[in-house]
This record gives structure tokens, C-alpha cells and sequence, in this order.
């Protein structure tokens, strides 16, 4: 009986299988000519015929009409006939034919943001311009605006530049400290004349400052410029910065450069929090997150490798509950960012995105900026009732509150007795009015 259906798929084959081809007829004279060396591409795999489908399933009727169905357990010859139906089934699958009724089909994948998300990525905001920027594109947005800003306040722009452009701290602080070192010495030897001049070919200077991007920017923003010079025992002249006469006249603005130098930052975007008040749901411990908070960095994916390969060494060892604990933690520092709800006490929620390793302190700032009572001390729980006002400093993914959480907010209950016992009552609306206008439905 098996042989009889293997002849039954290998006829399927065979008719799926296209023209034939005459033994004497050239290859070269059908197709083209392959050239050496190319990848042959194959054909994708055509399935059965709706023919050789409708003989295959005569062929098992007439079968069943012949063969008396066994009772009980399932009989050797209908475990071949389930198995050809399946693989029939599989084959109309790859080849995308049609499929008779009732037949499972595969569900097709869900494209993301098909279904509403509880936010739709990780934004961030440009401190220069106030524009609201994507993740992927913080970096050169802010780029452009510090080389637009050069119009408006060229030393402040090349300040920026060397801070932001340059990735190595280090490089950059070595530079900065010997940038003020020239500024010092102009301003407490104003008569000397070698000191108002920075030789561009000096070591120190190649070394230090001529590999720092926006130096020579800064150099010619706050009065320098380029010049030839001799050199003694020196046949040619070599390049120069050469103080101008009027910031000579100015010292006091050199000093003023030199501060805001060593007391710059990098120009960071800063991640927006995207806060949205939701109308009661029973869906509020429910979170949809895009991709933006499970996507790894280069360096977080290293790490994550580094891990699993100490996974067999921790297998093989017994674990303290205070080593569980630790691994539990460091668990939740791959998250780079957390979405977090706080339900009010009339079932409203307000919702923000925040850095997981962001202090507990700012979730308290961001719920106390949308309260009308905004002088009133409250309290966030987290699930089980725990109190996140016992230590404000601890970051979020050390607390178990990432990729994302609900809390509860509560008012200090001591302080509201006192208010009750003054005769007073809190305003019955918690969140300010201009948030309640933008009130929406949880998606």
C-alpha cells in the first residue's frame, strides 16, 4: 500500500515537472549559454497540479470505497493516507495553489504597528533647536544645528564643536586643558610677544589640538589668526596664530573664552518624554512596545554574548540568593529605556518614557508637574504596595520597573488628615486643566 501512494506522488512529480525534452535536442539550443564562474540560480519549487491533485484525492475515494474502515485504533493504512494528505497539503502550500475547504492554513506574519502601540518609538528632543528627533537621527540633526549656530555666536558654535564632534573624552580634555594653558599666558604676560603666537607645526600642539575637530574654529573665533613667519636658524617661514591687535585690546574676553571652554559639555539630545494622559482602562497594565526598547546596541549585544558564555559556569556552581538576586538585576540592565503608567486616584493614567537607568527621583518631578496641588506630598506603589519614596535614588532597572510598569499614585495620607482636620478638602481634580483637554482613550 505505501508503494502504491509513493507511485501516486511520484506521478505528481512528474506532470509538475514541465515539457519534456528530446534525448537528441542540444541544451545549448533551448537556454542560454551559462557563463563559468556564475551562481546558477534555481527555480523556485512549483508544487502538484490541480489535476494531479484531483487524481490523488479520486484515487484515495476509490480506496476508501474498496477498504472497510477499521474500527478503534487508527489502522497502518490510515496513518499512509493521513501522511499523503498532509504532504499534499504542504506541497499546495509551497507552491501557493488553492486549497480545498477546511484546509489549515499558515497565518500570515502581523507587520509591526498593526495593532495600536502603547507609544510609537523613542523620541528625543534638540536642546539647540526644540525639534523633536527620531533615534536614529539625534546625532547628525544636532550636528547640523551646532554648524548653523556658527552664523549667530561663532565661539560658542566651535565650543560646542570640539565637546560634541570629538568621541574621546579624554583627547578632548588633554586639548582643552592646553588650549587654556595659551590663554593663561597671554593673560598674565600680556607684554610678551611670544606667547601671543602659537606655532601650527609645534608638537604639543599637533599632538593635542590640531587632531581635535572645531580647535581651529575656536582659534579664529576668538581672535586669531594665520600668518607666515621666520624662524630663527630656519631658512623658510612657518605658519603661525597670531593674536589680533584688537583681542589683545581685550583681555578680559579671553578669560571669559577660556571658562566657557573648560566648563562646556557635549550637546546631548535629551529624551522627550512623551507624556499622555489616558482615560480609565482595565487595559492599563497592558504594554505594547515598539522595537526602539528591546533593540541592543553593539556594546549591549558584546555583553550579552559575554553572558551566555557564563551561563555553563554558573549552571555548574550552587547559587546564593544573594547571587540570583545580583543576576536578576543585571538581567534588567540590558533595557536602555522604560515606559512607565501612574493610575491616579480617579482611575485617569499618566504615561512617560524615561532612560532605565534614570533616578526614581525623576519619575516623582515628571507626576508632580501634571498635579493641580502640586505642593502636596503623594506616593507611588508599585505592585504588592512597596513604596518607591523610601530611596528616590535608585535607578529604575534596579528596581524592577523596565522595560515598563503601572503604579499607583496615592496621596500622603498623614497630610490629608490635617487638611481634613483644618476643614479643607484637595481639589477633587488631580491633573491640571490643560492636560484634561488632551485626555485620550488607551489604545
Amino acid at each position: 500500500m505505501k508503494k502504491f501512494f509513493q507511485e501516486i506522488k511520484a506521478d505528481i512529480k512528474f506532470k509538475s515537472a514541465g515539457p519534456g525534452q528530446k534525448l537528441t535536442e542540444s541544451v545549448r539550443e533551448k537556454g542560454p549559454k551559462e557563463k563559468p564562474n556564475q551562481p546558477v540560480l534555481r527555480q523556485p519549487r512549483q508544487g502538484p497540479t490541480d489535476e494531479a491533485q484531483m487524481a490523488a484525492a479520486a484515487a484515495l475515494a476509490r480506496l476508501e470505497q474498496k477498504q472497510p474502515r477499521a474500527r478503534g485504533p487508527t489502522s497502518s493504512q490510515d496513518s499512509t493516507r493521513n501522511q499523503v494528505r498532509k504532504e499534499l497539503q504542504v506541497e499546495a502550500t509551497v507552491s501557493g495553489s488553492s486549497k480545498a475547504p477546511g484546509t489549515n492554513t499558515v497565518p500570515e506574519p502581523r507587520e509591526e504597528g498593526s495593532t495600536p502601540l502603547a507609544v510609537p518609538g523613542v523620541y528625543f528632543t534638540c536642546p539647540l533647536t526644540g525639534a523633536t528627533l527620531r533615534k536614529d537621527q539625534r546625532d547628525s540633526r544636532i550636528k547640523e544645528a551646532i554648524l548653523s549656530h556658527f552664523s549667530v555666536d561663532p565661539v560658542a558654535a566651535s565650543i560646542m564643536k570640539i565637546h560634541t564632534f570629538n568621541k574621546d573624552r579624554d583627547k578632548v580634555k588633554l586639548g582643552v586643558d592646553t588650549i587654556a594653558k595659551y590663554l593663561d599666558n597671554i593673560h598674565l604676560h600680556p607684554e610678551e610677544e611670544k606667547y601671543q603666537k602659537i606655532k601650527l607645526q609645534n608638537k604639543v600642539f599637533q599632538e593635542r589640538i590640531n587632531c581635535l575637530e572645531g580647535t581651529h574654529e575656536f582659534f579664529e573665533a576668538i581672535g586669531f589668526q594665520k600668518a607666515l613667519l621666520p624662524v630663527p636658524d630656519q631658512e623658510g617661514p612657518e605658519e603661525f596664530y597670531v593674536l589680533s591687535e584688537a583681542a589683545l585690546a581685550q583681555p578680559q574676553n579671553l578669560e571669559t573664552y577660556k571658562e566657557q571652554l573648560l566648563c562646556a559639555e557635549p550637546v546631548r539630545a535629551t529624551l522627550a518624554r512623551q507624556r499622555r494622559v489616558f482615560r480609565p482602562s482595565p487595559l492599563a497594565s497592558q504594554f505594547d512596545l515598539p522595537s526602539d526598547f528591546f533593540n541592543l546596541t553593539a556594546e549591549e549585544v558584546k555583553r550579552e554574548q559575554r553572558l551566555k558564555s557564563e551561563a555553563v559556569e554558573r549552571l555548574s556552581m550552587l547559587r546564593t540568593k544573594a547571587m540570583r538576586e545580583k543576576e536578576e538585576q543585571r538581567e534588567m540592565r540590558k533595557y536602555t529605556y522604560t515606559l512607565l503608567r501612574v493610575r491616579l486616584p480617579d482611575g485617569c493614567l499618566l504615561q512617560g518614557t524615561f532612560y532605565a537607568r534614570e533616578r526614581v527621583a525623576a519619575l516623582y518631578s515628571f507626576v508632580r508637574e501634571a498635579l493641580q496641588s502640586d505642593w502636596l506630598p503623594f506616593e507611588l506603589l508599585a505592585l504588592g504596595g512597596q513604596k518607591l519614596s523610601e530611596d528616590e535614588n535608585l535607578p529604575f532597572n534596579e528596581c524592577g520597573l523596565v522595560p515598563s510598569a503601572l503604579l499607583t499614585f496615592s496621596w500622603d495620607s498623614a497630610v490629608l488628615e490635617d487638611i481634613k482636620a483644618a476643614g479643607a478638602e484637595p481639589d477633587s481634580s488631580i491633573l491640571k486643566p490643560e492636560l484634561l483637554m488632551v485626555i485620550e482613550k488607551l489604545p
